[in-house]
């Protein structure tokens, strides 16, 4: 798997550590929270101009939702959210959401169709090489006219699934090795080399300029921890 359900599969190798998402009060869902009053502003100024809103979800699941839920609720008439992954995922709002089979890094996905916004909340790292994550930009740039596309910032010095300070400029090998000897983050230590290999190429943080050159067209926002940059945020 190489494209934008990485998150599936991620979950599926963690370890039983609690999903920060499920408690509303967790510092995660507080920074998801934040990070949303930023979609909801974009969802809204389409409303204003068109009255209905229609959104592209690559990778995304109907529970990140919830941090909206209020919104979404109250527009449930208005809004049209699909769900882009590679495996199939079930919808529990099917009046709001619905699910489709692709691949986020596919050159014909999609093809022929428009949607009012494209979002993506940290999965662009997760599909692969940087030709990928291009292909993946490529589709979002041509699929809507506005787009949000939010991923950790390399040069955030806390590496956010690892959970390990600085292991992003580790050498490749050496993170793999760490991997397959030990639980890091929210991964279970992989005793399979390869898995463990897939999960190290299939986190790849990007920085500002990369995030620029993928999305041109874009303004790029930072969400912050004090004075650093937590995150990139590439918007149209």
């Amino acid at each position: 798997m190489d494209d934008a359900n990485t998150k599936e599969a991620i979950e599926r190798t963690a370890t039983g550590r609690a999903d920060p998402y499920a408690n509303r009060n967790s510092r995660e869902s507080r920074f998801r929270a934040n990070r949303f009053k930023l979609v909801q502003e974009i969802m809204q100024s389409v409303l204003r101009e068109k009255g209905r809103c229609t959104v592209l979800d690559l990778g995304g699941t109907e529970r990140y939702w919830d941090i909206g839920a209020d919104f979404i609720r109250g527009n449930e008439d208005k809004l049209q959210i699909t769900l882009l992954n590679t495996d199939p995922i079930d919808v529990k709002n099917s009046r709001v959401f619905a699910s489709i089979q692709g691949s986020a890094t596919d050159k014909t996905l999609l093809q022929g169709q428009q949607f009012d916004f494209v979002h993506s909340n940290s999965v662009i790292e997760h599909v692969g090489q940087f030709a990928d994550m291009k292909l993946f930009a490529d589709n979002v740039r041509r699929l809507a006219a506005r787009y949000y596309i939010q991923t950790p910032n390399y040069w955030f010095p806390y590496e956010p699934h690892f959970r390990f300070l600085g292991f992003q400029y580790l050498p490749e090998r050496l993170r793999i090795e760490m991997l397959h000897r030990f639980a890091l983050g929210f991964f279970s230590r992989q005793r399979d080399w390869n898995d463990a290999s897939w999960l190290v190429r299939h986190h790849r943080l990007l920085s500002a300029s990369q995030m620029k050159s993928l999305f041109p067209d874009a303004e790029i926002a930072f969400e912050k921890v004090m004075s650093f940059n937590k995150s990139i945020i590439a918007v149209r």
